[in-house]
């Protein structure tokens, strides 16, 4: 069911009716929404080129958002796509400190003399030290594994362990290269959900074990990567530090974590990916999971789940997994 709760005046998103080609639409909280081709006189307009222009823009689009003549069509009866088709996602992982002395406590060795409680109290030592110290991990995901908010995902034969990650996002407004964590925040436009999911069984190469991780295996399936609803304006959002975050399966709450978990905020986050590489307008951040995922349940996703997820003042998706019809 769509929902038009967000915090601000509006939000972004990608829309189409019936039978029409996606629009770039401003959203209000009445829930109607307000084709931009035409109030920006732009036939050729997509939610990526707004963030492209995302200075000269935003003051017009507040003004839109305020001006009670607008020819707004109501949200429902309107499809909604994924709200941004970005150039490049960058994925941060390990980022939930909760999340990961719960991994680290699950998976150590059956002859570890320590007990849980040592072990946890180790391990969180080590968080302490490595957001004190350390650099956040990065990672590239690809565009084709996004879908839309309220999409299906359809769940490869191959994926043996498939798991969610419900995740904050962060939208570039502007080219960033070699920023400062003190000057990160200005090249953020907006902030959005993702679900960024994982097939845990794939995460690591059996054949070969010292290369690592292998992301593009399991984690960039298409539509992997839900989407949405909308991007709220930075300026709309108090504290991304101070967001919550909740997964439902099925009903069931499994992750329900503040974004105050994080051990490296977003502007630590855009600042170190700008570093190596130039993040372009539209671009995804994503800032990692909380605790709560299937493989810490020992339930994964399958046929039929259906999972609602929402982060605080950015609204909710829905998405149902099917299986892989096999071919």
């Amino acid at each position: 069911m769509k929902s038009a709760a967000f915090s601000g005046p509006f939000a972004l998103g990608t829309f189409s009716a019936p039978d029409q080609v996606p629009f770039p639409g401003l959203l209000v909280p009445e829930g109607r929404v307000l084709d931009l081709r035409t109030a920006l006189d732009d036939p050729a307009l997509t939610t990526r080129a707004v963030f492209e222009r995302w200075t000269e823009l935003l003051p017009r689009l507040h003004e839109l958002a305020a001006d009670p003549k607008a020819d707004r069509r109501p949200l429902e009866g309107l499809r909604v796509h994924a709200p941004v088709e970005p150039h490049q996602i960058f994925q941060s992982g390990a980022n939930y400190r909760q999340h990961v002395i719960d991994l680290e406590v699950a998976h150590r060795s059956p002859d570890d003399p320590r007990t849980v409680e040592e072990a946890r109290a180790e391990i969180a030592e080590i968080m302490d030290r490595r957001a004190a110290e350390d650099l956040p991990y990065v990672f590239i995901g690809l565009p084709s594994a996004i879908t839309g908010p309220y999409d299906d995902v359809v769940l490869p034969s191959w994926a043996e362990q498939p798991d969610w990650e419900l995740e904050l996002a962060a939208v570039i407004s502007r080219p960033a290269y070699r920023v400062s964590v003190e000057e990160a925040l200005e090249y953020v436009a907006g902030y959005t959900i993702a679900n960024d999911l994982t097939d845990r069984a794939t995460v690591f190469r059996r054949d070969m074990k010292a290369i690592g991780t292998d992301w593009l295996r399991s984690k960039n399936a298409p539509g992997f990567t839900p989407l949405g609803p909308w991007i709220v304006p930075a300026g709309s959002i108090a504290d991304p530090g101070d967001l919550r975050v909740t997964l439902r399966l099925n009903g069931e709450t499994m992750q329900d974590e503040s974004t105050k978990d994080m051990l490296f905020g977003v502007a630590r986050i855009v600042s170190y990916a700008s570093q190596t590489s130039q993040l372009l307008p539209g671009d995804l951040v994503l800032t990692g999971s909380p605790a709560g995922n299937g493989m810490h349940w020992g339930r994964l996703l399958r046929d039929g789940d259906v999972m609602d997820g929402s982060i605080t003042g950015l609204g909710a998706q829905r998405t149902r997994c099917t299986a892989e019809v096999p071919r």
